[in-house]
């Protein structure tokens, strides 16, 4: 009798095994498989929260098939404590499997409501918008200048609920004291800064913030940013370049981001100063002379002065040869990999092609080459001052 019972627990356990083999086999596979979705949706997932509420939640919204499945692929693959906090936008058909990696992989926030603070060089703009998931485009639902007028019902309402992101955006070619003055004008962040970082260390670039963080602590961010982005653009650096160090790529970076009206002509405009540092030659350029009038704090608003083409300072490269004494801006990646790798040219001169700075500049190499671009030009600001007359 007792061989009879023995064999049929053998039978048992084994018929288990089998039957828990396949469970184990579809479920792997349902976790991998396409998911249910049939259009995007925003995944909140809160400070504090846990993967129980956030495979819930996605299970009540139909972008998995089982909560539990979730959870226990989530536990396999060691993410159950990774998950991170923020606005997570899950396309159509995403499998619970990718939708694992959205909510732990970290990042910025992808969508939902977005308070946006926009750092630019003559104003700074205030922008509440939200991303309509089906579409993947962000919907406005304001847009002002804080400092000129008081702030919409839309951002008021916006600004109170608990679910909105905010985001500091930084442009490229603002001073260092420009963002300062801006970060410290935002409400929402903490501790006012006095000490300007060093012009040129901030990296330009879409920093995801939260209410209540230092103004420090992210000034401390786009410094660390920018000191990664200037190594590894040295040490990608082209041979033969008249540049000495890390610091006057940044300056040179600098200047580039100030004079290049388009992305496309950053490689150009680089090409132009390092065939003037290489010959000897002056670099003569505007912002450079502008800088040593307003010391980057903010924008000069008229045309520059004969006196101040001629003054004496670290800054103005219509007197001193070579660079000048530290950067005129904050440059962006890009422009710092031009300045590094410069298109391969002999030009040495530049005048705008038309009065709208997005249509770019006229490049020359030689002197008459250049004066006749410049005759055009001159043309051009001659034509719209005589309609402006009419």
């Amino acid at each position: 009798m007792w061989k009879h019972i023995a064999a049929n627990a053998l039978t048992f356990l084994i018929v288990a095994m089998f039957l828990l083999g396949g469970v184990v086999v579809w479920g792997t596979k349902e976790y991998s498989a396409e998911g249910p979705l049939d259009q995007a949706i925003c995944v909140q997932v809160r400070p504090g929260s846990n993967m129980r509420i956030v495979s819930e939640d996605l299970a009540a919204q139909n972008a998995i098939s089982s909560a539990s499945i979730f959870r226990i692929g989530v536990d396999y693959a060691n993410l159950a404590s990774q998950l991170k906090a923020g606005s997570f936008l899950v396309p159509a058909g995403t499998s619970m499997e990718d939708i694992a990696d959205i909510v732990t992989r970290g990042g910025q926030s992808t969508c939902g409501t977005e308070i946006v603070y926009r750092i630019g060089v003559a104003r700074v703009v205030a922008q509440v918008r939200e991303l309509e998931p089906a579409s993947g485009r962000f919907i406005e639902l304001a847009s002002f200048n804080p400092a000129e007028v008081d702030p919409p019902e839309a951002y008021q309402e916006k600004r109170e609920a608990e679910d909105t992101q905010y985001r500091v955006v930084m442009a490229e070619g603002v001073t260092s004291w420009q963002v300062v003055q801006a970060l410290n004008s935002l409400e929402f962040m903490s501790g006012e800064v006095t000490d300007i970082p060093p012009e040129g260390m901030l990296a330009p670039n879409s920093y995801e913030v939260r209410p209540q963080d230092s103004v420090a602590e992210l000034l401390a961010d786009m410094q660390s940013a920018q000191e990664r982005i200037l190594a590894r653009a040295w040490a990608e650096r082209a041979d033969g370049l008249p540049l000495a160090s890390p610091e006057e790529a940044l300056i040179l970076a600098s200047i580039i981001e100030k004079e290049a009206s388009t992305s496309d002509e950053r490689y150009d405009v680089a090409s132009v100063f390092v065939n003037r540092l290489n010959q000897g030659m002056r670099l003569q350029t505007d912002p450079t002379v502008i800088y040593g009038v307003t010391q980057g704090q903010g924008v000069l608003g008229r045309g520059l002065r004969q006196s101040e083409l001629r003054a004496e300072n670290p800054w103005n490269t219509y007197v001193i040869s070579g660079l000048p004494a530290t950067p005129i801006a904050n440059p962006g990646a890009a422009t710092i990999e031009a300045a590094l790798n410069p298109a391969d040219t002999d030009f040495i001169f530049f005048v705008a092609k038309t009065l709208d700075p997005r249509d770019g500049h006229n490049f020359a190499v030689t002197l008459d080459e250049h004066n006749a671009n410049v005759a055009i030009y001159r043309r051009l600001e001659a034509e719209a001052a005589a309609s402006q007359d009419n």
